[in-house]
Parts: structure tokens; sequence; C-alpha cells
């Protein structure tokens, strides 16, 4: 029992950092809930998309498609703070404006949004918004739990793949408070838990649309998350906080863009 209620503890402390949704008031503040909140990544997936998808099914039944998947965005950015997205945009601008690993930190540290970033944001918004717009509609609601569940452990796998970049540009745990969740290397462990929850949601698709597209979505996913990678060993040596939102919407995008890829509209 002290066990579960740790976890769930856990589970709330990621709810708590990762959103702007309320959690109840016996869970503290500690730097063990901290650290293991990443494990949990793809459990608020599920919540978030949860939100999004039952937004999406009561607005479905007074509104065409297209005004119940913004309806649904607008949830799940309301959801999260838009936490993902503004990871999205500070990435593309340090990418995009920074010609040295310093140069860009530097960049994705200011909390201007440039030229890059608002290209960024726009793509991603209006590229979602359309391709959930052209899934068959009875499938939108699955692809939403599991496009941000999936999408969650592709961010989370970050972890377990690169160090995490300070904002000096070294790399180690020892980053601020604000990013301590993003500090340490994800255990093998702790990524088959977050595995397991990304499951959940591809299993909620499996039970309400047909398995095959699963297939192009989680290679196009993958291979997102696999580009961005390359990007920030390359570019980096490791990743930032920033770096997490940015695979998080990128493999997103491309999950809904695999699910569209056999079936597309007519």
């Amino acid at each position: 029992m002290r066990l579960l209620v740790r976890e769930l503890a856990c589970f709330f402390a990621a709810v708590r950092f990762f959103t702007r949704l309320p959690v109840p008031a016996w869970v503290g503040h500690s730097a063990e809930l901290l650290d293991a909140a990443p494990r949990y990544f793809p459990a608020v997936g599920l919540v978030v998309g949860g939100i999004g998808a039952a937004v999406f099914w009561l607005a479905a039944l007074v509104w065409p498609q297209p005004v119940a998947v913004l309806l649904s965005m607008a949830a799940t950015l309301y959801a999260t703070g838009a936490f993902h997205e503004d990871g999205l945009s500070d990435m593309a601008d340090g990418f995009g404006g920074g010609w040295t690993r310093e140069r860009i930190l530097e960049i994705m540290k200011d909390s201007r949004v440039g030229s890059y970033g608002v290209t960024a944001l726009i793509l991603a918004l209006a590229g979602k918004a359309t391709l959930l717009s052209l899934l068959p509609a009875a499938w939108v609601p699955a692809a939403l739990v599991a496009g941000h569940a999936v999408s969650r452990f592709c961010s989370g796998a970050l972890m377990a793949l690169l160090d995490y970049v300070r904002g000096d540009g070294a790399a180690g745990g020892n980053g601020a408070s604000k990013a301590r969740p993003v500090a340490a290397r994800m255990s093998p462990a702790a990524l088959a838990l977050a595995g397991l929850f990304a499951a959940a949601g591809l299993g909620l698709w499996c039970l309400l649309a047909p398995p095959l597209p699963l297939l192009p979505a989680l290679a196009l996913a993958l291979l997102a998350t696999a580009w961005l990678v390359r990007l920030m060993r390359r570019n980096l040596g490791g990743y930032t906080g920033d770096c997490l939102g940015a695979v998080q919407q990128a493999s997103e995008l491309a999950f809904y863009l695999g699910l569209l890829a056999r079936w597309p509209a007519v």
C-alpha cells in the first residue's frame, strides 16, 4: 500500500509539473517526486489526450469536425499551458538562428519568440488541426489519446539516450530547479514503465479503430524523434527541457500524419 501511495504521488507530481491541472493537496513537493515524474510522462499524455477526446466528442455533437478538432486542441493547450509548444518554438529559434552551441543555448533561453519559433508553431498547430480533421471522426478520440501518450514516450526516451545540457553549455544533472525533472538520465526500468502507459494509449486505438494505421504512425513518430536526436547530438551534445517539448510536438504531429498515410481522405 505504501508503494502504491508513493507511485500515485509521483504521478500527481508529473501532472503538476507538465500541466496546469490541479492535484490533491496531500501531494507534497520534494526532489524525489520530481526525479520520478518523467516515468509518468506518457500517463500524463493519457490524461491530456483524454481531455481532448472528451471535448472533441461533445463538440462533434453540435459542430462540424474541424470545429470540434479546434476546440479539442484548445482544451489540451489550456490543460498544459502550451508547455510543449513553448519548447518547440524555443528550439526552432535556437537551432534556426544559432551557429554555435553557446549561441543556440543563449537563444533558447531568451523568452522572446523569433520568426523560426513562430513558423514552427504555426506549422505544428495547423498541421495537427488539418490531419485530425481529415481522419474519420470516429477515430479522432482514440488518435488524441494515443498521440499524446506516444509522443510523450518519445520525448521521455530522449532522457535515456542523451545527457542534459545546462544553460551554461555543460552536460550533467545539476540544472536549475525548474529543469530538475529533465536533468537526470531515465533508467531502463523507468523507461519500461513509461512504455506501458504509451502502450495503453495504443491499446485504446486498437479497441476503437483498425490497428493497421498504427504501423506508419509509430514509424513516423520514431523517425521524427531520431532526426531530432541526431540534431541535438550534433549541435548540443545533449538535450534541454525545450528539446523535450520539441520532440513531443514533432512526434505527435508525425503520429497523426502516419495514421492518415494509408487511408487519405477522398
